[in-house]
């Protein structure tokens, strides 16, 4: 797996205390909203409350996990993602995505990563990227890294385990938490 660039997005892990639940959030995506949404692509919240797509270097909640909406013709629907410019019923829109910055993700890295690179931060690679057939994510994790004293995206907390997986790989997947949340205060790399 981590010898092919295969990303998945932020797929959630577990979390310390074993609850890793999705915030649900009442028309929680502007109707008509012009991007697709990707489950596991980073989120954060804008001004007016809604879900967006995360920029890299900006705060931001935790990965979309899905949605479901009445749309104009009076049809419900459940997706695992956001197609952009579709327009609902007012009231119907649930979004649901991962807030807590607790939260370990597994995510692969766009190139290979060794074992020093565990409490460093980088930010993230093809944020936006992923497929509208399967509804996923392609997000991945920079190699270049934040370096001490600097903050990123996300901090590197471990490898993930997998039979396939191993520092040092051409696509190495790791464990990692929100570093940039926008309910906590940025802590830097040690």
């Amino acid at each position: 797996m981590s010898a092919t660039s295969a990303p998945f997005g932020m797929r959630p892990s577990f979390h310390p205390t074993g609850l890793d639940r999705t915030v649900a959030l009442v028309d929680g995506i502007a109707s008509a909203y012009s991007s697709n949404i990707l489950k596991g692509q980073p989120v954060a919240l804008d001004t007016n409350g809604n879900i967006i797509i995360a920029t890299a270097g900006s705060a931001y909640q935790g990965a979309f996990a899905g949605v479901s909406w009445t749309d104009t013709t009076g049809r419900f629907r459940v997706s695992n993602y956001w197609p952009a410019n579709t327009a609902y019923v007012t009231g119907s829109c649930t979004v649901y995505y991962y807030s807590d910055p607790n939260i370990v993700y597994d995510i692969q890295a766009n190139g290979s990563l060794a074992q020093t690179s565990i409490g460093d931060q980088a930010n993230f690679a093809s944020a936006t990227a992923g497929s509208t057939t399967t509804g996923l994510s392609a997000c991945m994790i920079s190699t270049s890294l934040a370096g001490s004293g600097a903050v990123g995206d996300m901090r590197i907390i471990g490898l993930t385990p997998a039979v396939d997986n191993a520092w040092g790989d051409a696509y190495t997947v790791v464990q990692v938490q929100v570093s940039r949340s926008q309910y906590v205060a940025t802590i830097n790399a040690f």
